[in-house]
């Protein structure tokens, strides 16, 4: 089983704030990243669509990369999301990503288009062989509507630079096939499977809960390692009613995060209304008052 971890263990997928007039809001990005990172997360994803990447420029996007990086300093990993549905375009965040300070970069397959398998995996190669830096594979079929199918996984872990994978296929048993084949370091791109992903070797999370709720995540994983397997499934419990509904719930993860945190959303996406926000605000109190006794 693979214990490689190429950026950390405990990654969140960070929104990207905005100020009242709708601009980049580089001074709040700065204050939230070193807050995440003071909080227990190894690294941060930045420009995932999380962090509303669809409706963020190029310039946007190579501007927040830098001001987090002054913000954070060195150490934390500081992964670019870079995956559009055009290779070309692709290649050209990547390279922009390097330039601007990142340390790997986040690709998901090109979404809509539904590329064949080969298609898919020159994709990833051509990405993979434009910059210097390790590359994540984000493999999420029900949003883009096309899988990362095995033997496809297979072929892009011969490449040194493709390193990990932010798996939402709800797959267990592939992901644990492919660990142990592959060697690639595979991150749970869904919270309530953080834990029994990383039971069966996985490398830790990327999460979008992770904005509001670090520590309480990354306690599970602290459990595991202890060898406390009992305490981690209880911690990872606690986790599931948040969990539940800001990412299972009708709305878009970076919706229900910027309900609890503030901050306006660019359209299409528009604020949860106040009962959705006062609920998670409870589950989250919930989940806080909890954490506070093992």
């Amino acid at each position: 089983m693979s214990t490689h971890r190429p950026f950390g263990r405990a990654l969140c997928a960070m929104i990207t704030p905005f100020t009242g007039s709708g601009a980049l809001d580089l001074d709040a990005a700065g204050k939230l990243a070193a807050r995440l990172v003071g909080e227990g997360c190894d690294g941060l994803v930045l420009n995932g669509t999380t962090g509303e990447s669809p409706t963020t420029t190029d310039a946007e996007k190579a501007a927040l990369i830098r001001a987090v990086r002054e913000a954070v300093g060195p150490a934390p990993a500081l992964l670019a999301g870079v995956g559009t549905a055009d290779t070309r375009h692709t290649v050209e965040l990547a390279r922009q990503a390097e330039a601007a300070g990142a340390d790997g970069l986040l690709v998901v397959t090109p979404y809509y288009s539904r590329p064949p398998q080969d298609a898919v995996a020159a994709h990833f190669l051509k990405v993979a062989d434009s910059t210097g830096l390790p590359v994540m594979v984000y493999d999420i079929p029900g949003r883009t509507g096309t899988r990362v199918e095995p033997d496809t996984m297979r072929r892009l872990a011969a490449h040194p630079r493709i390193t990990a994978v932010k798996d939402c296929s709800y797959d267990l048993l592939t992901a644990a096939r492919l660990i142990a084949e592959t060697g690639l370091a595979y991150y749970s791109g869904s919270e309530e499977l953080n834990l029994p992903l990383y039971a069966v070797g996985g490398a830790g999370y990327v999460s979008t809960v992770a904005n509001v709720a670090p520590r309480p995540l990354a306690a599970v994983l602290d459990a595991y390692d202890a060898g406390d397997t009992a305490l981690a499934a209880r911690l990872h419990a606690r986790t599931l009613p948040l969990v539940e509904r800001m990412m299972a719930a009708g709305l878009p993860g970076t919706v229900t995060v910027k309900a609890l945190l503030g901050g306006p959303l660019r359209e299409p996406l528009r604020p949860a209304g106040r009962e959705t926000a006062d609920g998670l605000r409870a589950l989250l109190a919930e989940l806080d008052q909890a954490a506070s006794v093992v």
